[in-house]
């Protein structure tokens, strides 16, 4: 059993995966309230699923981009789990998560997955199809939207987490005539229950890999 925690922004999302079944997920946005609800709300997972925590074989946690509070709290605790009983503990990008909901975008195209980074900036990254998954495409940027939304000079897919200034900013570019595919709601919302895909697949294929705890570290951006 995997237990998937993602704390990266002011989303809280938990899912429980057993490697052929998503047996739990929930999401919240709960702000910066992370230190007072996580372990209340893994328990509760838990407890509603019957599941022991010797029954967690694994962890997954994001380890960013996003808030520096909100990632120190859950990769914390995830690597204090991990650790007290030595299991693996896989690190999955904020983006990674956003990019693998995307599975209804027009794969043609190249995907932007974008989370918020404070004080009016956004972190952003292309990501292109390769077969069945949606693949990185060079590095992380960190910027305003004006320049997230310069970067977009061809067509394009955005998806992420986009706040209230964002969204203006990317209708008026597609007013403008920009060539941008804004994904729904839906379909924009980060779920753990994707970051836990992700984890087993790693798990599953990364044979020669042990994931140790110790290793895992928040990826904090910083302005050049």
């Amino acid at each position: 059993m995997l237990l998937a925690i993602d704390t990266a922004t002011r989303l809280l999302s938990l899912a429980l995966h057993d490697g052929d079944r998503l047996l739990a997920e929930s999401t919240f946005a709960v702000g910066r309230k992370h230190s007072a609800v996580l372990a209340l709300l893994i328990k509760q997972m838990l407890t509603q699923t019957d599941t022991a925590t010797s029954d967690i074989t694994s962890l997954a946690v994001s380890v960013g981009p996003g808030s520096y509070t909100g990632l120190r709290i859950g990769v914390a605790l995830a690597k204090g789990m991990a650790a007290a009983r030595d299991l693996p503990l896989v690190p999955v990008t904020t983006l990674d998560t956003i990019a693998a909901a995307a599975g209804a975008a027009n794969r043609s195209l190249p995907l932007i997955a974008a989370v918020p980074a404070g004080r009016s900036r956004v972190i952003w990254a292309v990501y292109n199809c390769e077969g069945d998954a949606w693949r990185i495409s060079g590095e992380m940027k960190l910027g305003s939207w004006d320049e997230l939304l310069a970067a977009c000079d061809m067509p394009c897919t955005l998806t992420g987490e986009i706040d209230k200034d964002g969204l203006q900013k990317v209708h008026m570019a597609r007013d403008a005539g920009g060539r941008i595919t804004l994904l729904s709601p839906a379909e924009r919302f980060r779920r753990a229950g994707y970051m836990a895909q992700i984890a087993w697949k790693g798990l599953r294929h990364d044979d020669n890999r042990s994931y140790p705890a110790d290793q895992v570290m928040p990826i904090y951006l910083k302005s050049p």
